[in-house]
C-alpha cells in the first residue's frame, strides 16, 4: 500500500474509513465506506474481512456487499445514545423502505430496534424475519382495506395518515380486532429543510398527513371511537437532512399538539419524530453524526415537554439510510469504453439503473473506486455508465478513477439505501445478488435473478398459442 500523503490523496485510499478502533468506531453514516474497509496485500478492498475481487468471482456482478459490522454499529450508536440523551423511554424504528429483506430485518431485530414499515409487502418481510408485531409501526399515505385488514390482524401499530383511512380501520377494527386498535396520527409540522424536492415530506404541501388546520377536528373524531386507541402522534421532515435546526423545531410543534390534545383525553403517551439523519455520499457532504442527531433530538423534546407541562412520551425516531446507507457496496465489473474527443471518455459497467435508479431519479451524486487497484493513482476522469437502452444511465459523471481496463472491478460506495429497494427489472435485466460480510465469511442473502425469475409470472394465453401454430 501506499503511505505518501499525495499518494492518498489521488487513490482510492482516499475513500477508506478512518478507524483506529473498532471497539470503539466512528459514526458509520459520515464515512465514504464501511467501518471495516480497509485494503489488502494485494491492493484489494476489503470488507468485512472479505476481498471483494474474490467475491465477485464466487457470486458474481452486479453484487450488493453488506458489511454487518457497520449496519450493527449504527443501530447500537442510535440506540445507546438513545438511552444516555433521553430521560424517558425510547425506541428506534428501523424505515425499512430503505432496504427491506429477511437478513436486513434479522440483523436489525436481534439489535432490539423496531420496524417502520409502508406497505403490506414489508410488513408481511418483516414479521417473516420474526419481528415481534408490537415493534412494527405501519405507515403509508393510501393504505389498502387490504393491508389495514392485514395490520390489524397482526396487531402492529397503525400511523393514520388521512381522513379515508382514518374511517375505513374505524370499520374494520371492530370485526377484527377483539381490542382496540392502537394508532399514530401522522400530522404534516410545517418545517422546511434544504433538501431534494421529491424527498421533502415535512412542508404544508406534502401528500403525507393530516394538515394543522384539520387537528382537532381528528382530535374529536379519535376521542369517540371505541374501537381505535391513539398512543401517540407523528411527524417527518425529510430525508438526507445536514441540518441540525429543523429537528430542533420539529418537537416544539408536536409538543404544541400533544397538550390540545389532552382538552380530548386521549391517551398519548408517544411521539414520533421520523428520521432524516443523511448520510455521506461525496466528499463534500458533512452529515452530523448518529449521536450528534439523537442528542439534539432528545434534548429538544425534554425542552419543549418542559415548556407545555407535558410529561416525557415514550420518544421514537425512524431513521432508515443513516442506518443502512453507508453499510453497503455495489461491485460491477468494467466492460466497453469511449472517447468522445474534447468532450468525455466513458467506462461502461454490467449493471446501472435497474439497480441503483437514484442518479437517474434524483440526480443523486456517487463515489467509486477500483477494488483491484486500491493504491494506483486517480488519473482520468472518465463518466461510469450503466448497460441499460437509455442514455441518461449513468452511474457516475466525471468519475476521478486510476487506468481502468475491462475486467477490473467497480464499487460504488453508500448504496446501502433506495438501491436494492428500488431495483426493477429494466430492460429484462435480473436484479443482483446480495451477501452480507463479517470476519472474514461471505453469506448470500438474497439470490440472483435468472432469465427463468423473469418469466416466472408471465401467462400466455390459450388462444395466443394456437394462433401462433
Amino acid at each position: 500500500m501506499l503511505s505518501t500523503e499525495r499518494s492518498l490523496e489521488n487513490s482510492g485510499l482516499r475513500y477508506l474509513p478512518q478507524v483506529d478502533d473498532l471497539s470503539n468506531p466512528p459514526s458509520p453514516n459520515q464515512q465514504l465506506l464501511p467501518l471495516t474497509a480497509k485494503v489488502n496485500q494485494k491492493d484489494h478492498l476489503e470488507i468485512g474481512g472479505c476481498d471483494v475481487q474474490l467475491l465477485v468471482e464466487r457470486f458474481g456482478t452486479p453484487l450488493y456487499i453488506l458489511d454487518e459490522f457497520s449496519l450493527r454499529t449504527a443501530c447500537r450508536q442510535y440506540r445507546d445514545n438513545f438511552k444516555d440523551y433521553y430521560s424517558g423511554d425510547s425506541l428506534v424504528i428501523y424505515a425499512s423502505k430503505a432496504w427491506s429483506c429477511l437478513a436486513v430485518c434479522n440483523i436489525i431485530n436481534s439489535e432490539g430496534l423496531g420496524f417502520d414499515v409502508v406497505s403490506g409487502g414489508e410488513l408481511y418481510t418483516t414479521l417473516q424475519a420474526g419481528v415481534n408485531p408490537d415493534k412494527i409501526y405501519f405507515h403509508g399515505n393510501n393504505k389498502s382495506a387490504t393491508e389495514l385488514e392485514f395490520a390489524v390482524e397482526t396487531g402492529c401499530k397503525i400511523i393514520v395518515d388521512n381522513w379515508l383511512e382514518l374511517k375505513t380501520l374505524t370499520e374494520i377494527a371492530p370485526a377484527k380486532s377483539e381490542t382496540p386498535v392502537e394508532i399514530l396520527l401522522r400530522l404534516t409540522p410545517g418545517i422546511e429543510c434544504h433538501t431534494h424536492e421529491y424527498i421533502r415530506t415535512g412542508h404544508l404541501d406534502s401528500k403525507f398527513g393530516f394538515d394543522p388546520n384539520q387537528i382537532e377536528e381528528v382530535f374529536k373524531f379519535v376521542s369517540q371511537q371505541k374501537a381505535i386507541k391513539c398512543l401517540g402522534l407523528h411527524a417527518h421532515i425529510g430525508s438526507q437532512i445536514f441540518e441540525l435546526q429543523p429537528h430542533q423545531d420539529l418537537p416544539e410543534v408536536l409538543a404544541q399538539w400533544l397538550k390540545k390534545a389532552q382538552e380530548y383525553n386521549l391517551p398519548i403517551q408517544t411521539l414520533n419524530v421520523g428520521g432524516g439523519l443523511g448520510i455521506r455520499y461525496t466528499e463534500s457532504d458533512d452529515p452530523p453524526s448518529i449521536a450528534e442527531w439523537v442528542k439534539i433530538v432528545a434534548e429538544a423534546v425534554e425542552k419543549a415537554c418542559k415548556r407545555y407541562d407535558l410529561p416525557l412520551p415514550q420518544l421514537i425516531a425512524e431513521p432508515g439510510r443513516s442506518l443502512i446507507g453507508s453499510s453497503c457496496v455495489t461491485a460491477y465489473t468494467v466492460g466497453g469504453s469511449k472517447e468522445v474527443p474534447e468532450i468525455r471518455n466513458y467506462i461502461s459497467v454490467d449493471g446501472g439503473m435497474s439497480d441503483n435508479p437514484r442518479p437517474i431519479t434524483y440526480e443523486s451524486l456517487y463515489r467509486c473506486v477500483i477494488a483491484n487497484k486500491m493504491s494506483a493513482d486517480f488519473t482520468e476522469k472518465v463518466t461510469v455508465a450503466g448497460k441499460h437502452c437509455e442514455s441518461g444511465d449513468v452511474v457516475i459523471e466525471d468519475a476521478t478513477l486510476p487506468k481502468t481496463d475491462a475486467g477490473d472491478i467497480l464499487v460504488v460506495t453508500a448504496t446501502g439505501a433506495y438501491n436494492y429497494s428500488m431495483a426493477s427489472n429494466y430492460n429484462r435485466i435480473g436484479r443482483p445478488a446480495a451477501v452480507v460480510v463479517n470476519q472474514g465469511e461471505a453469506n448470500l442473502i438474497i439470490e440472483r435473478e435468472t432469465y427463468q425469475h423473469l418469466i416466472n409470472r408471465d401467462r400466455l394465453p390459450e388462444r395466443l398459442v394456437n394462433s401462433a401454430n
